[in-house]
């Protein structure tokens, strides 16, 4: 559980290294009453939830008589046999039961399309970046455009490729936006969702009727070929079901358990998701 280094920027007048820097200055912050990171520190907040979350931990492993207490007022070092204590005392509170087989069953119902194997798309897309100070919405209306230009009755085959290397924010742009043959693990969640994962991800080839939003920006796409793969059974899925339904059921039950912790401590300087009732859901 580590802080970010210290920084003070490069020292330019006219660079933004100490605009950065601010942004990541860390109020002091604290879990009743020690310290999560000197004064003045600067710390990222990923590294800072992480630090805070150690602490809520070790905190709990102290009140429960299974660590020492600690006699600074900053959060101190934590050996390997404390982070062993610690796992142990969250594996023995935070118990999560295995999904039942009609679980699984309705899983594998609702989700078929994730268990085809062997499925492939031949991509081409227009990929418009959302970047930091992009106006989201004027960026949206701009791909909009492109879009109808592409799905109107008079577009041209080439028009796409053409598009592509003027628009694209994608290196792919200079050779019409073609990503060759994907599979499900071969692009961002989001995409493979949209191509891969819905009911209406079979809607044919072509360019897709409506822009895919991703952690990139947004995207025209257009399918070129396509291979079904294979549906696997219940039968032959039925162990990876369920244990990707105990992993989404122990993961809610860890946020549970420390959402449980911060409400029964005094926090401050970050902001904590907390519940005040252990029948939190």
């Amino acid at each position: 559980m580590n802080t970010s280094s210290v920084s003070t920027g490069c020292g330019s007048s006219g660079c933004q290294c100490a605009a950065a820097a601010q942004a990541l200055a860390s109020p002091q912050a604290s879990i009743n009453g020690i310290s999560l990171h000197a004064p003045g520190e600067l710390v990222e907040d990923s590294a800072l939830r992480e630090l805070a979350h150690t602490e809520l931990l070790r905190q709990q492993a102290v009140k429960a008589g299974l660590l020492p207490r600690h006699k600074g007022l900053t959060v101190p070092e934590l050996s390997q046999d404390d982070r062993n204590v610690i796992e142990a005392m969250v594996d023995a509170a935070v118990v999560t039961p295995q999904p039942t087989d009609e679980e699984c069953q309705r899983y594998f119902d609702a989700n078929k399309a994730q268990f085809v194997v062997g499925q492939a798309l031949h991509v081409r897309h227009i990929l418009f970046a959302v970047t930091p100070g992009v106006n989201v919405h004027a960026l949206a209306v701009h791909a909009e455009k492109a879009l109808l230009t592409l799905l109107g009755k008079d577009a041209k085959p080439e028009r796409f490729g053409q598009l592509a290397a003027e628009l694209s924010n994608c290196p792919t742009g200079s050779s019409g936006g073609d990503l060759g043959w994907v599979g499900p693990d071969d692009c961002a969640p989001e995409l493979a969702n949209e191509l891969f994962h819905q009911k209406h991800s079979q809607w044919g080839m072509g360019v897709h009727p409506r822009l895919v939003h991703t952690r990139f920006g947004f995207h025209i796409i257009e399918v070129l070929g396509r291979r079904k793969g294979e549906q696997k059974t219940y039968v032959q899925v039925r162990d990876r079901i369920a244990a990707q339904l105990a992993l989404q059921s122990r993961a809610k039950a860890l946020h549970q358990y420390m959402s449980l912790l911060v409400g029964q401590a005094q926090v401050e300087g970050i902001d904590l998701d907390r519940a005040d009732s252990p029948l939190v859901q």
